[in-house]
């Protein structure tokens, strides 16, 4: 590709900073500015001579900007933000909901046909590049079963629970799957596994002076739709242990798929992550995608899609004559 691609940042929290790295590591893309509901002169970025500005800003970038990269979560962020600035940007987000996807699509393309641009949703790597895998193995083994692992890894949601509990003072929570499960299913079995089954959590808790730590682990091991359907684990440790010992981001995990060809053949198909910072690999794929969305809307094309819309050579700075003759 010829042209330097433009590109914004919304929201700098850990993804936001991921992407401003990512960036850094690719020389087809150009960051314009981050915006931020914050007081952007009180923003200090990773790198020097970076603009922030208020998010109310970002309409007087209109034909400055290819694409924005929006980095706010799932919750309560994008479900709001990303239709309003589909209508006058090319987006590329990581809204990781999955029941609530479809819906999202139908909002976030509706936007994007009217304003006329291309916004990639739920990208990332689950959902995402495990998607892709999902869909590619059960295309070539039909006759089989899909399962997907994650972790070991911090969930970010339940660290953010488990801190909510009353006398606990700080805190991270683990995914952590079951690896005699994973080896029965590498060994060709193919059982159908409850939750519990499939992933254990571990909690590491720092608790407040002279809170009671029974009740702090039973509130947790008990709490409905976080850890109450799991193998719990709840130590506790102090704040030198946690700030030594748990400061990182790391995560990961398999997506395997066991089937059967011909007169029961076994296959296996399998596509694992090992993580040092899950917010740095995510943000390097929002870049890959924020690049196919410029592609696409160079050609023309307009609304919402996903990773199962877009051509994988389109993810690549590389003309399709290097692809062929480097990687095919």
């Amino acid at each position: 590709m010829s042209k330097v691609i433009k590109a914004g940042i919304v929201g700098y929290g850990n993804l936001g900073k991921g992407v401003e790295k990512a960036i850094a590591q690719n020389p087809d893309i150009e960051l314009v500015a981050i915006f931020t509901r914050r007081e952007p002169g009180q923003m200090t970025a990773h790198a020097a001579g970076v603009k922030f500005e208020h998010i109310s800003a970002a309409e007087q970038y209109k034909g400055i900007i290819d694409v924005m990269l929006l980095c706010g979560g799932s919750a309560t962020d994008l479900p709001e933000q990303t239709p309003v600035i589909a209508k006058m940007f090319n987006t590329v987000d990581s809204f990781d909901t999955h029941a609530k996807i479809p819906e999202f699509y139908e909002t976030v393309n509706a936007a994007a046909k009217q304003g006329g641009t291309v916004s990639v949703i739920s990208t990332g790597w689950d959902p995402g590049l495990f998607s892709l895998n999902r869909l590619l193995a059960e295309a070539i083994l039909p006759e089989g079963t899909d399962y997907t692992f994650w972790g070991k890894g911090v969930s970010q949601g339940h660290s953010d629970a488990i801190r909510r509990v009353p006398g606990v003072k700080a805190g991270v929570q683990y995914t952590v799957p079951v690896q005699q499960m994973i080896d029965r299913i590498r060994g060709g079995e193919t059982p159908e596994l409850s939750t519990r089954e499939k992933h254990l959590r571990e909690c590491y808790v720092v608790a407040e002076a002279g809170a009671n730590e029974d009740e702090i682990r039973e509130t947790i091991v008990s709490m409905p739709n976080y850890f109450a359907d799991y193998d719990t684990t709840v130590t506790f440790i102090t704040e030198e242990e946690l700030a030594a010992n748990h400061k990182g981001m790391p995560h990961g995990g398999f997506v395997i798929r066991s089937g059967i060809t011909g007169e029961g053949t076994k296959q296996i198909i399998e596509f694992g992550l090992k993580l040092e910072s899950n917010p740095e690999f995510t943000a390097s794929v929002l870049i890959a995608y924020a690049r196919a969305a410029y592609k696409l809307s160079a050609e023309g094309v307009t609304g919402a899609k996903t990773v199962f819309d877009i051509p994988l050579g389109y993810l690549s700075p590389k003309s399709p004559e290097e692809l062929r003759k480097e990687l095919l």
